[in-house]
């Protein structure tokens, strides 16, 4: 199961799968989330719906199995990541309070839960002091994380002509 990051959902949309060009795309997202593969986290869904644009009529038109809500994530699994952000010695106390208030926070806490893989534009060690990258957090607390290509590809999802 693959729990899809913001960054995933922007960058389709204005860089390499715009609605009008590659439709196929979010048919496809539709159709993996359908056969319960695919799936995004409340927080997402929040930051989404707050663009008014494309993307955010998109998302609300997902039947609401798509968007896994907050209540679902594990005591345990919250508790594990915060403290790991706490006692990350490499990030500044402003970079852990920002990923505690954020949507990575809880798409990472959910994944954890669940044993999902979270699926990111991110990169693993290129964060700084100054900000937790989500793959960064996948790794501290046992989290598999991949590019959207990479899990297209593992999906075998193609768009054709």
């Amino acid at each position: 199961m693959y729990l899809i990051d913001t960054n995933v959902f922007i960058d389709a949309k204005n860089r390499y799968y715009p609605f009008d060009i590659v439709p196929g795309f979010w048919e496809w997202l539709k159709s993996a989330h359908l056969s319960a593969k695919l799936y995004t986290v409340e927080a997402v869904y929040d930051e989404l719906v707050g663009t008014a644009d494309e993307l955010c009529e998109w998302i609300k038109k997902m039947p609401r199995s798509f968007t896994l809500p907050a209540r679902e994530i594990s005591a345990p699994s919250l508790t594990r990541l915060s403290t790991w952000a706490n006692t990350s010695p490499q990030y500044t106390r402003a970079a852990v309070f920002e990923f505690l208030g954020a949507a990575d926070y809880f798409l990472v806490a959910h994944a954890h839960t669940v044993n999902a893989t979270v699926v990111t534009h991110e990169r693993a060690g290129t964060g700084s002091r100054n900000r937790i990258k989500i793959p960064d957090a996948c790794d501290a607390v046992g989290v598999s994380w991949m590019n959207p290509f990479d899990m297209l590809r593992t999906e075998q999802a193609t768009f054709r002509l």
